[in-house]
């Protein structure tokens, strides 16, 4: 089983969140357990983002066992179709930033569930999509 895994479960577990920190390690090495962990290059930028220096971020993800998965074409018209349809029926601008819809788009199509704690957003817009939640139980 491919598991596309959301940034906030990694940086819940690099960061050692108090709050969140050992659930989501758990999930992911069950995932891990299960078969591979990808993420997408918008995973993979925000997750950059908090080190200060490319070997170390490499390193991290190595050890955690998380491979990147760029963004296919396919998973890319899927985004942009839904953050448009998104964007027509809010009732307040700018509900969701694309970045968001790339990565259930990614995990959509090219895997078969997506870690995430953002378990209403992605259910909402990705129907279809097996969401696991590590708060959940």
């Amino acid at each position: 089983m491919r598991t596309a895994v959301d940034s906030s479960v990694l940086l819940d577990v690099l960061g050692a969140d108090r709050s969140f920190g050992e659930r989501s390690r758990a999930a992911l090495r069950a995932a891990y357990d299960a078969g591979a962990l990808v993420a997408c290059e918008v995973v993979w930028a925000e997750v950059r983002a908090h080190f200060p220096e490319d070997a170390a971020f490499d390193d991290a993800l190595r050890v955690m066992g998380v491979r990147f998965d760029p963004i296919s074409a396919e998973s890319a018209l899927t985004a942009g179709r839904l953050w448009r349809e998104s964007r027509r029926a809010a009732r307040r601008p700018r509900e969701r930033v694309v970045a968001d819809f790339l990565i259930g788009s990614h995990a959509s199509v090219q895997a078969d569930a997506l870690l995430t704690r953002d378990r209403g957003f992605y259910r909402r817009h990705f129907h279809g999509l097996k969401i696991l939640d590590p708060t959940s139980k």
